[in-house]
C-alpha cells in the first residue's frame, strides 16, 4: 500500500490524538471514584493533570461537599468551583510549588477516620510538590534537579533522589493523613507504572533507600550541596516502607499501555497492522531512533517482524544527555526526547521510501519547548538540506526543535492536560 505524504501525516496525527484522548481524566476518572464517605472529603493533588482531574471530581460528585487544593504546571489550570487550583514550575521546582506542598500537608492533618483524602497524582507531581526536607533549601533541590536532568539519569533514578530530599514525597503525604482513609487516583507516566515512582510516590510506601539515593548521585558524578550531603547521612532521610501505610490505597486510571492500545485500535481502523514494541522503552533518544529505523527497514524490506502496511508503536521515556563541557557562550540546546529521537531516526533511514514517523509527549510539551514532538517523512533530510540546515550538526547540538520548526514539521497541541509519557508511531507503507 502506497501512502501520499499528506495521508501518512493525517494517520500518524490521528493515532497520536487517540492515544492522548484515552487518558483524558474527563473521560476516565469518574468510574474509579470510591463511594463518598460519611465524613469530610479533602481533595489534594499534583501534576500536569491535577487541575483537570479536580474538575472531573467536581463533575462526578456535584452533591458531595468537597474542599482541597491541587497544584499543576503553569498554563495547565482549568476552572474549578470547590477545589482550589494553583500553578507552579516544572521541571525545575519554584517557590510556588514549595508553598503549595506546604499547604497540602496542612490540609490532610487533623482529620478523622471517617474522613476521606482523595489524592490526584499525575506526571509532573514530583517537581510540583517541592517541599524540601528540614535543613535542605529549595535552592539545594533546584541544583540537584538541574544536575539530574542534564546527567542522563532515568526518571526512576531522579525520583529516588527527590524522595529522600523531600518532606512530602515517598509516602510522607500519606503518613500525614492518618487516621483518615486516603485513596489515590493516578495517571502513570513512568515505565512499569510503579506507584512508588509516579510523582515520586507521595501517597505510597517507598522501597528505595537513602543509600540508593547517595549511589545515584555518585554514579552520575553529581556533587551535592553540603546540606543535601548532610541530610542524606541522617536517619530522617529514610521514607515510609511497605506495611507502614495500611490506611492508604492506590488506583491507576490511565497508563501508557492503555494509550498504546487505543493507538493500535486507530491504526487498525486505517487498515494498518499495529505492533506494540513496549510501553517502557528507555535509553538515549537518538539511539532509540536508530533502533526504530532498523526495525522499520526490516518490515519494509523483509516483512519482519510483520508485513506492511504496518505501524510500530512504543512508549516510555528516553533521555537526552547534554555535554558537560559545552562551549562558553554557546546557545542553549533546543529540543526534547521526541524530536531528538526522530532526528536520529531520520538520519538512520537516510531518506528510505515509504517510512514515516511521529513521536510526541502525551502532555503536549516535549522537554521545555512549546511542541509535543514532530513528524518525519522520507523527504525530511532533503528538505532540511535544501533549507541550508545540517541535520547531523543539529543532532550534535541537540537542536532538533530548531530543525523541525524550520521545516514546519512540529506537532503542536498545547497542554493536553494528561500525561502517559511519550507516544511513538512509525508507519511503514
Amino acid at each position: 500500500m502506497a501512502f501520499e505524504e499528506a495521508a501518512a501525516r493525517e494517520i500518524l496525527r490521528g493515532v497520536f490524538d487517540a492515544a492522548v484522548a484515552s487518558a483524558d481524566p474527563r473521560r476516565v476518572l469518574a468510574a474509579h471514584l470510591p463511594p463518598p464517605p460519611r465524613g469530610r472529603v479533602v481533595v489534594v493533588g499534583a501534576g500536569k493533570s491535577a487541575a483537570v482531574m479536580a474538575q472531573a471530581v467536581e463533575a462526578a460528585w456535584p452533591a458531595v461537599s468537597l474542599s482541597g487544593l491541587v497544584v499543576t504546571r503553569y498554563g495547565h489550570a482549568v476552572p474549578t468551583r470547590r477545589i482550589e487550583v494553583v500553578e507552579a514550575a516544572h521541571p525545575v521546582p519554584d517557590a510556588a510549588g514549595e508553598a503549595a506542598a506546604r499547604r497540602i500537608l496542612g490540609l490532610v492533618q487533623g482529620l478523622q477516620p471517617e474522613d476521606l483524602v482523595l489524592a490526584l497524582i499525575s506526571g509532573g507531581a514530583s517537581a510540583l510538590l517541592a517541599l524540601p526536607a528540614p535543613g535542605v533549601t529549595l535552592a539545594d533541590k533546584q541544583a540537584i534537579n538541574r544536575a539530574l536532568l542534564a546527567s542522563g539519569a532515568t526518571i526512576g533514578e531522579m525520583n529516588t533522589v527527590r524522595k529522600h530530599l523531600s518532606a512530602i514525597k515517598g509516602g510522607r503525604l500519606a503518613a500525614c493523613a492518618r487516621p483518615a482513609r486516603l485513596v489515590t487516583l493516578a495517571i502513570s507516566d513512568v515505565p512499569g507504572d510503579d506507584p512508588a515512582v509516579i510523582g515520586s510516590g507521595p501517597t505510597v510506601p517507598d522501597p528505595s533507600t537513602t543509600e540508593e539515593a547517595r549511589e545515584i548521585l555518585a554514579r552520575y558524578r553529581i556533587t551535592p550541596p553540603p546540606a543535601v550531603r548532610a541530610h542524606l547521612a541522617t536517619a530522617a532521610a529514610e521514607t515510609p516502607k511497605p506495611g507502614d501505610l495500611p490506611h492508604a490505597s492506590f488506583q491507576l486510571i490511565a497508563t501508557p499501555a492503555l494509550a498504546l492500545a487505543a493507538a493500535a485500535a486507530r491504526a487498525r481502523d486505517a487498515s494498518l497492522t499495529p505492533l506494540i514494541l513496549g510501553d517502557a522503552l528507555e535509553g538515549e533518544s537518538r539511539e532509540l531512533g536508530t533502533v526504530l529505523a532498523g526495525i522499520a527497514t526490516s518490515v519494509r524490506r523483509n516483512g519482519l517482524p510483520l508485513s506492511p502496511p504496518a505501524l510500530l508503536l512504543s512508549g516510555g521515556e528516553t533521555t537526552v544527555t547534554l555535554a558537560a563541557d559545552a562551549a562558553p557562550g554557546a546557545a542553549p540546546a533546543r529540543g526534547g526526547r521526541n524530536t531528538e529521537c526522530l532526528l536520529g531516526l531520520a538520519l538512520a533511514l537516510a531518506g528510505a521510501p515509504g517510512i514515516f514517523a511521529l513521536a510526541g509527549d502525551s502532555d503536549g510539551i516535549d522537554g521545555t519547548e512549546d511542541a509535543a514532538g514532530a513528524i518525519i517523512t522520507p523527504t525530511t533530510l532533503a528538505r532540511a538540506r535544501a533549507a541550508g540546515l545540517d541535520p547531523r550538526a543539529a543532532l550534535a547540538a541537540h537542536d532538533s526543535y530548531g530543525l523541525f520548526a524550520a521545516l514546519g514539521d512540529l506537532v503542536v497541541t498545547g497542554p493536553t492536560l494528561t500525561n502517559v509519557n511519550d507516544i511513538r508511531a512509525v508507519l511503514i507503507a
